[in-house]
């Protein structure tokens, strides 16, 4: 169409395997991709090497990455060295040592702050309520409450601009959303899901985030790319 402009999105990019699936979706509904990563005191910088990888792999828009200090509060093993992250695989009834207090929160916010400077009505998030660790933020409630927020609370949305938060794995398997990438020509080998990856950004094999993920490859049939630790 003679004078067509994609719209914009920001998409929150981690570098793992959900949020990448969601880059990918995002670009195949024809939007201009900006990307933000954010560093917010996660035990290792190999998944924002990863978002890296990946933003260059789908040549986005912009790529922002920034910070967040979630560390300096701890409260979580992804945010606190003092704290172990599970590796028994058990089932659990109650929210696991590895949620961060609030981080969806902080994360959309500052995709929100980015949205409205380069004028994106569009929050994309690669939240799951499937096969998810029990988090609080990775519901669709919380998903309904920012998208409230996000239009009462910037001078875009009391202007007239309509925000709108999309999870589009909201309700998918691992393995769905495994397909749905592998459809939409996405290379996981680029992307890092461990809780605990090395320098490298080899997987442990052995924390929750490593378990789901190697589960859902098997389930999709497809063969897992995921780089693992030795010995």
């Amino acid at each position: 169409m003679t004078g067509y402009t994609k719209p914009k999105a920001v998409v929150l990019l981690s570098g793992g395997l959900d949020s990448t699936t969601v880059l990918a979706e995002t670009a195949a509904r024809g939007y201009q991709l900006y990307a933000l990563t954010v560093a917010y005191g996660q035990r290792h910088a190999a998944e924002i090497a990863a978002a890296k990888r990946v933003a260059r792999a789908f040549a986005v828009v912009e790529h922002r990455i920034a910070q967040a200090s979630l560390d300096a509060f701890g409260g979580s093993a992804l945010t606190d060295a003092a704290l172990a992250v599970p590796e028994d695989g058990s089932t659990r009834t109650t929210i696991p040592i590895t949620y961060v207090p609030a981080r969806n929160t902080v994360l959309l916010a500052l995709a929100l702050a980015w949205a409205e400077v380069v004028g994106a009505t569009d929050l994309f998030i690669g939240a799951n309520a499937v096969d998810y660790s029990g988090y609080p933020d990775c519901r669709p409630p919380f998903l309904a409450a920012f998208e409230h927020l996000a239009n009462v609370a910037t001078k875009a949305g009391v202007e007239g601009a309509r925000y709108r938060v999309h999870a589009p794995l909201l309700y998918l398997s691992k393995a769905e959303i495994i397909r749905r990438g592998v459809a939409l020509g996405v290379d996981y080998g680029l992307t890092v899901s461990c809780y605990q990856a090395d320098a490298e950004g080899r997987a442990c094999g052995r924390c929750d985030s490593c378990r789901l993920r190697a589960a859902g490859f098997a389930a999709a049939g497809v063969p897992d790319p995921t780089h693992y630790q030795t010995g």
